[in-house]
């Protein structure tokens, strides 16, 4: 029969990029064949039942750092992929930093691939790094697949033998240069040296050491500061930008006017921004200490409206794992992360859609859609399209649950959201068309996720 399907999806609510109906979709070889209402297949064909659930494609997570080599045991692929796959998301780019070494050369590189081959539960692709003294080793990581570069404006902390370090300007300004003509993306952490450093400084003099002078330490002007400052050498360069983690409608309104006049950039906000505020900085603490920090209530609010105006180009979890005791202690000592990757979907269709009323299909472009273009892995990842990849999150918008650390799959199971009650929940999630998780059976023993290399590698998405 021509209408011979690997599975078939039935009755799903299909969340499509500009309009959400009731369709089932049968998958071949890993691929969305058939979208349609009743389609036709053999008695033999294995189906899933997905009435009364909401299915959106599965999230591409652009920032996540799992640590490896050397400090999984902070969160490596095998438990940072699986928490992923329990959270709807089927493809994630991990970040350059924390691993030692740092993914700043190929040879670094190489010992990521070890590390994640075998061990992912979904698909993956891989940030290099922009450093002082490696902008000669750019071009070797362009030409392995690393799916763009990450910077930092401001200092990243860290451990280890071999630390990633912020960036001067010179070396902002030629790494952007040769990243241009690498014709990839330069994600920046955008947040001023100079003023952090100064206001932290100032912070110690005075004693001030609890969660509201931290964040007061890391206002948004630094933000803004950076911001501005990197713009101007785009420009100047003709640099592709990404702002990762923007915390502020200010520095959103600031990308938005260098768009307009004509600059390639993009703008990412995180969950946490959207759903925690400086006040539940202070009741939680460390367990909820970034960097930028959690903002007001009102800077959040404006920050909703950004998203609602479309002027958010992505949302990604910036998840920053450790182990517990990193958290405890001083607050000002404590690491500066957050453990979110199971929770974004969950997160943003609770606070976005059920109370907010932001439509799925925004919602779909801005956790799928748009990283997946962004980052040359479109049109394979992101949409719920004929001839993409079968990477399906599967929702239950009607089932509440609370949060509960024995919900997590993290290395180490703690977060901020522990506790907090949700209006939705994850029921499955589908990679090429194969279930890596179901809700109360948890994630499949598969390790199937392939490294996905970017698209002007081989002029598509390849995975090798």
């Amino acid at each position: 029969m021509d209408d011979q399907f690997d599975l078939v999806i039935r009755k799903g609510t299909v969340v499509l990029i500009d309009q959400v109906c009731q369709l089932d979709i049968g998958i071949r070889n890993g691929k969305i064949a058939a979208l349609g209402e009743n389609l036709a297949y053999s008695e033999q064909t294995p189906t899933y039942e997905a009435e009364n659930l909401v299915i959106l494609p599965g999230m591409v997570d652009a920032h996540v750092h799992f640590n490896e080599p050397a400090l999984g045991h902070w969160e490596g692929f095998a438990t940072g992929s699986a928490s992923l796959a329990a959270g709807g998301c089927t493809t994630y780019i991990d970040m350059p930093l924390n691993g030692v070494p740092p993914t700043v050369r190929f040879s670094a590189l190489e010992r990521k691939l070890e590390a994640a081959e075998g061990n992912s539960v979904v698909d993956y692709a891989l940030w290099g790094g922009l450093v002082p003294g490696n902008i000669g080793h750019l071009q070797e990581l362009a030409e392995a697949g690393v799916i763009g570069f990450k910077a930092f404006m401001s200092c990243p902390g860290g451990e280890g033998e071999e630390i990633f370090a912020e960036v001067d300007d010179l070396t902002l300004v030629e790494g952007m240069r040769e990243i241009a003509r690498l014709g990839l993306v330069l994600a920046l952490h955008a947040e001023s040296e100079e003023i952090v450093a100064k206001l932290a400084a100032q912070a110690r003099e005075e004693g001030k050491r609890g969660a509201l002078d931290f964040a007061a330490t890391r206002p948004i002007a630094a933000e803004l500061e950076a911001v501005n400052r990197a713009l101007f050498y785009a420009e100047q360069t003709g640099c592709k930008l990404h702002f990762v983690h923007i915390s502020s409608a200010e520095a959103v309104q600031v990308i938005t006017d260098a768009k307009a006049r004509g600059l390639d950039v993009t703008v990412e906000t995180c969950p946490h921004y959207l759903v925690l505020t400086s006040a539940d900085l202070e009741q939680l603490g460390a367990i909820a200490k970034c960097a930028p920090p959690l903002r007001t209530a009102q800077d959040q609010e404006r920050l909703w409206q950004e998203l609602a105006a479309g002027r958010l180009d992505l949302l990604a979890s910036d998840h920053s794992p450790c182990p517990a005791a990193m958290k405890q202690g001083e607050f000002i000592e404590a690491w500066g992360g957050i453990s979110s990757a199971q929770s974004s979907l969950e997160l943003m269709l609770d606070e976005g859609h059920l109370r907010r009323d932001v439509p799925l299909p925004l919602l779909a472009r801005l956790l799928a859609t748009e990283p997946a273009k962004r980052f040359g892995l479109y049109p394979r990842k992101g949409q719920i399209v004929l001839g993409a990849d079968a990477d399906l999150a599967l929702v239950d918008l009607k089932m509440s649950y609370t949060l509960q650390a024995s919900d997590l799959l993290y290395r180490h199971p703690h977060s901020p959201y522990v506790g907090k009650t949700f209006g939705c929940r994850v029921k499955a999630t589908f990679l090429r068309g194969n279930q890596v998780y179901e809700l109360h059976e948890g994630v499949a023993d598969r390790t199937e996720g392939a490294w996905l290399r970017h698209a002007a590698v081989t002029g598509g998405v390849h995975s090798g």
